[in-house]
């Protein structure tokens, strides 16, 4: 399905392209309705309407060069399937996903069940309601979805760039602690809109190829952990407490 984001775009305004798209994307809607309300979902059960409202919402909703189509339809399936569970008095709303989405690097399935998976953490480490929990969790992403856009690119980004290795992860968490405890670097991040290369990588001692490649996310993991964002920033503490 790595053809969606071009076949998303047609479809927002031709509903024979969309109910194509639907028929092809069956499988992925069903997973995610599956994994939201913690059982398995059939084309029978409520959950599925739900689910296909969402991922025609996202469909309507896409904006082309904003990040992966797939990881933000997940999340509004997820919404809407969740919304469905509340409404029946049998919310779910746990996923079991390993809680080191960011640790682990937001590949296609953590970033599609970022959302709940921080809902579940904040809930049972502060005592919140879900729907609490849920509205909090909405609220940051959003501001942090539109923090990022002034550096050109989507908190959905992040599923493409996340690092995938403990290395890779580990010298990552370098170059963000290094904008952290530099008042000067951080200040011409947010000026320039771009990582000070030069001077980031004498700080932090990371190469300026694995900046490169990872650009977009020491720039938002050190825009989360700097920022007003308690739930994200938690979610992301294990930089904080990474070995130099």
């Amino acid at each position: 399905m790595n053809d969606w984001e071009q076949d998303v775009l047609p479809a927002k305004e031709d509903e024979q392209r969309l109910a194509e798209l639907i028929e092809r994307s069956r499988a992925f809607i069903l997973r995610c309705a599956s994994e939201t309300a913690h059982r398995y979902i059939t084309e029978s059960d409520d959950e599925w309407s739900a689910a296909l409202l969402g991922f025609t919402e996202a469909v309507r909703e896409y904006e082309g060069g904003k990040g992966s189509f797939r990881a933000f339809a997940a999340i509004v399936i997820r919404r809407r399937v969740l919304d469905q569970l509340r409404a029946e008095g049998r919310h779910a709303g746990e996923v079991s996903v390993a809680p080191e989405a960011f640790e682990d690097g937001l590949d296609e399935e953590t970033a599609s069940g970022l959302e709940t998976q921080v809902q579940r953490r904040m809930t049972e480490e502060a005592g919140l309601a879900a729907d609490d929990t849920a509205a909090r969790t909405r609220d940051e992403i959003d501001a942090v979805q539109t923090l990022l856009a002034g550096y050109g690119f989507s908190f959905f980004d992040l599923a493409d760039c996340s690092p995938r290795t403990d290395k890779t992860r580990r010298a990552c968490a370098r170059a963000v602690r290094a904008l952290l405890r530099n008042e000067t670097l951080l200040s011409a991040l947010r000026g320039t809109k771009t990582l000070p290369m030069k001077e980031l990588c004498a700080a932090s001692g990371v190469t300026r190829k694995l900046l490169d490649r990872h650009r977009r996310y020491v720039i938002a993991a050190a825009e989360i952990l700097a920022g007003d964002y308690p739930i994200l920033s938690g979610y992301m503490d294990f930089i904080r407490k990474a070995e130099a």
